[in-house]
């Protein structure tokens, strides 16, 4: 399909930050009147205070069907936080809002310390320390072009009067730890590989105070001692994370083990990845009703959110088989080995009319032109069958392809790269869900949402938000698969394709 000429193609990505204001509002109501939040006299009252409608009259005028899905979609939202999660719910003390950022991962911000410094850190399911740049020898620059307009801060231990040593004699100075302990009374230095071969953290291991919010009325401030790596030296591609990584998986020095050895809260915790960008992650929360759940299966030596899959479903097509995956949040793709690969790529490009695209350069292998409004855009039903029964559905499993000469998007790629030795569902394949990772019961759980209050499940319809497809990754400096220490490093080196908030040039050839 090559040509004498050759079109000069860009990938970008829209970039949404994260505000780490908030605001909390709190008034008393004096007398007997009360307006429900939609009514008109709510409707007056914001209009005239300048602040957004509380409903929109176009989209759902009085009495439709929209109005009373707004109506429905709320109550459930407010049910669904107070009664159907087993226990109290907790975020991070700005919130349980996360967003795409840097390398198509979800960040949030949180805070550490006494006084609080807060730190905008990627969440990560495939790994299980959380460090942050302390004490720096080399660590990531501040600012960046590839930031944003934000600049950075690292921690700084003595500007905090509850932030303690971690020594070599402590209980949670970590058994792999220990043996590097040359004495007993010094610190407990941590060294910690990643994916790519010459990517690592280490420095010394720190306890301090992470601060959460309970979910109800309270919203009352709770205040957890945390061990965390006071990160010292980054390499690879750790340098280009500015704010360190939360570690989220099953390790004992995961914050979520932490957070459950404590007792406050109870040992689950979930992660939504919305089509928007945005996201949720709220601690001891188990799940709404209409949830999906197959068994976790912990493998050693790699400790990780393992799900085994039976059936692939591609549109007409399906293929029984048996495979396992780990669920990574830390991971910007998806990737299969083969056979699992060549059988799904080949069912769904067979189903494909657009015309097939060879771009130099891309490893996303399956791409095609786009000959209508994205908005409009089909592809085949992609879902997986799990143990036990469950589909696990991918919604959206395609990114865009844009051009230099035009804003508007020319082609789309199947987000999936063929492994060596692994199968992981990244972040695009976990897109429009809310996961559940339940550790307490060794089940993940997930279903269908937008991120805003609305799930799917047997008792009621869902209508999922407009939302055309993502746009495609761009390759750059930021090569790093995942996170999740201890998977071979060929796979990154070949995975050069990172969501970055930059342009950058490729070549399509017909």
């Amino acid at each position: 399909m090559a040509s004498s000429s050759s079109l000069l193609l860009f990938f970008s990505i829209s970039l949404t930050l994260l505000c780490s204001c908030t605001t909390l509002v709190t008034s008393k109501q004096l007398g007997l009147e009360f307006h429900h939040r939609f009514s008109d006299k709510v409707q007056q009252w914001a209009e005239s205070h300048g602040m957004p409608a509380t409903w929109n009259t176009e989209e759902a005028p009085r009495g439709s069907v929209e109005y009373y899905e707004l109506l429905i979609k709320h109550d459930l939202h407010h049910r669904h936080g107070r009664s159907l999660a087993e226990g109290d719910l907790y975020s991070f003390s700005n919130g349980n809002e996360t967003v795409q950022y840097l390398a198509y991962l979800h960040y949030t911000y949180v805070d550490l310390g006494t006084p609080n410094q807060t730190f905008l850190v990627a969440l990560d399911t495939g790994s299980h320390l959380f460090w942050l740049p302390c004490n720096c020898q080399q660590c990531a620059p501040h600012k960046s072009s590839t930031y944003g307009n934000i600049e950075f801060t690292d921690y700084m231990p003595n500007a905090s009067s509850t932030s303690k040593s971690i020594t070599c004699s402590s209980d949670m100075c970590d058994a792999r730890f220990k043996n590097q302990c040359i004495n007993k009374t010094g610190d407990c230095d941590y060294s910690v590989g990643y994916a790519s071969g010459n990517t690592s953290t280490s420095g010394v291991l720190m306890e301090d105070i992470l601060y959460f919010t309970k979910e109800d009325a309270t919203n009352e401030l709770v205040k957890l001692p945390i061990v965390f790596g006071c990160g010292e030296k980054q390499t690879g591609d750790a340098l280009t994370i500015p704010n360190g990584i939360m570690g989220l998986g099953i390790d004992t020095l995961s914050v979520p083990t932490m957070l459950a050895k404590n007792g406050t809260i109870s040992d689950s915790f979930s992660m939504c990845f919305g089509l928007d960008g945005t996201g949720r992650i709220k601690f001891g929360d188990k799940g709404n009703t209409g949830l999906y759940e197959t068994p976790l299966v912990v493998i050693n030596p790699y400790p990780y959110y393992n799900i085994n899959m039976t059936e692939i479903v591609v549109g007409n097509k399906t293929f029984e088989t048996e495979f396992t995956v780990i669920v990574d949040s830390g991971t910007s793709l998806a990737y299969l080995v083969d056979p699992f690969y060549t059988q799904l790529a080949k069912a769904f490009s067979a189903q494909i009319e657009d015309k097939r695209l060879v771009v130099s350069g891309l490893i996303l292998e399956y791409c095609y032109e786009l000959n209508t409004d994205p908005n409009n855009l089909t592809w085949p039903e992609l879902s997986f069958t799990t143990k036990g029964g469950s589909p696990f559905p991918t919604v959206q499993p395609i990114v865009l392809l844009y051009s230099k000469n035009s804003q508007d998007p020319v082609g789309y790629c199947l987000t999936l790269i063929k492994s060596d030795d692994f199968n992981i569902f990244g972040e695009v394949f976990l897109s429009g869900l809310n996961v559940v990772f339940n550790r307490e019961e060794l089940v993940l759980g997930w279903q269908e949402a937008d991120c805003y209050g609305a799930f799917k499940n047997n008792t009621m319809p869902y209508k999922k938000k407009s939302s055309s497809p993502a746009p495609a990754p761009a390759p750059g400096p930021y090569s790093k698969k995942s996170w999740a220490p201890h998977i071979s490093p060929h796979i990154i080196l070949n995975s050069l394709i990172y969501f970055l908030t930059m342009i950058f040039s490729i070549f399509l050839l017909q």
